[in-house]
């Protein structure tokens, strides 16, 4: 099951940082509409998605919902992205996995889809194509 976790996080990560490379530097502040999140702080939102669920669901650490400042830049978000996937995929692969972590890590990953999604239409809007989805 461990595995399986593992591959299913790399995949996610995969295509979330494709998508975060298909978008130009100056479409991250884009917004769909006016009272969306911009690509950049959608994905910001993302990678602190990623760390308040590995901490309530995953690690079972409460952490109140705190959000940092949106990163501004590409790199700034990217990289932010990359650390929470790499502190999930190690917390992942130190832990026993069990019923509860099964459930943590699906709700991440369900969490992590649907802003990813909400990204890709802000990638359509650009006339961009967003990445192929491989699973």
């Amino acid at each position: 099951m461990k595995n399986f976790l593992l591959n299913t996080l790399e995949n996610s990560k995969k295509y979330t940082l494709d998508v975060a490379v298909a978008m130009p530097e100056d479409g991250y502040n884009s917004k769909v509409t006016s009272d969306t999140w911009s690509f950049g702080d959608l994905l910001s939102h993302i990678a602190y998605g990623i760390e308040w669920w590995e901490h309530n669901y995953i690690k079972g650490i409460k952490k109140d919902w705190a959000p940092p400042v949106t990163k501004t830049s590409k790199k700034e978000v990217m990289d932010y992205l990359a650390a929470a996937y790499g502190g999930l995929t190690e917390t992942i692969a130190a832990s026993h996995v069990n019923d509860e972590i099964v459930k943590g890590f699906f709700m991440t990953l369900d969490h992590i889809t649907h802003h990813r999604g909400q990204a890709v239409i802000h990638l359509r809007k650009h006339g961009i194509v967003p990445p192929e989805y491989v699973f």
